[in-house]
């Protein structure tokens, strides 16, 4: 019911905030709002590591913005491998995480703005799927659920029941089992260059 009544309120409250593809002046303010929302030990979670040393898939980095344009919330995507097929292709898809807004903020609509906004443009650019590790009560309303992950494996401690996954292409993950790694580009490489 909580939930009902955030987003009537988000729908009636006037617009306080914008999106934006976060740049790298954000990157501080960034790194300050998810210390303060999630604390130290959010650099020990298993989705961490496989971020660490990684950059955000392309475009899929975003912030939200108040009027005096300071960083109130943020959601990045990242590539990885989940696990491989029936044929042990590896199956590409997203790793969601973190999305975080700020205290004095929450209940905007500020970080259901951010994860449709995300789900948009990971549609847009032709991705299959997107997984997570977060609460099922939030993010069940944006179409995650276990079901998908139930044959795949997140290095480190995990609870599976917070472990979710939403396919953009119907049955991208189907009969994709095994360990989800890392592979996106790894800071300091140069972008791939487009072929022409």
């Amino acid at each position: 019911m909580a939930a009902v009544l955030d987003s009537v309120r988000a729908f009636f409250a006037p617009s306080t905030f914008t999106l934006d593809l976060e740049n790298a002046g954000d990157v501080v303010a960034r790194e300050n709002l998810l210390d303060r929302v999630m604390g130290a030990n959010r650099r020990k979670k298993s989705s961490e590591k496989l971020r660490r040393g990684r950059v955000p898939a392309e475009g899929l980095a975003l912030v939200a913005r108040d009027r005096a344009g300071h960083v109130i919330g943020t959601v990045r995507l990242w590539n990885i491998e989940a696990g491989v097929d029936r044929e042990t292709r590896p199956v590409d898809a997203l790793l969601l995480g973190p999305l975080a807004v700020d205290c004095a903020h929450e209940g905007k609509g500020v970080g259901s703005a951010l994860m449709r906004a995300a789900i948009l443009e990971a549609k847009k650019r032709g991705h299959g799927a997107i997984l997570l590790v977060g609460d099922a009560p939030y993010y069940e309303r944006f179409g995650f659920f276990a079901e998908k992950t139930r044959h795949l494996v997140m290095p480190g401690p995990l609870q599976r029941n917070r472990f979710l996954a939403l396919e953009l292409k119907d049955g991208w993950l189907d009969g994709a089992a095994g360990m989800i790694v890392a592979s996106g580009r790894k800071l300091g490489q140069p972008p791939v260059a487009m072929a022409a």
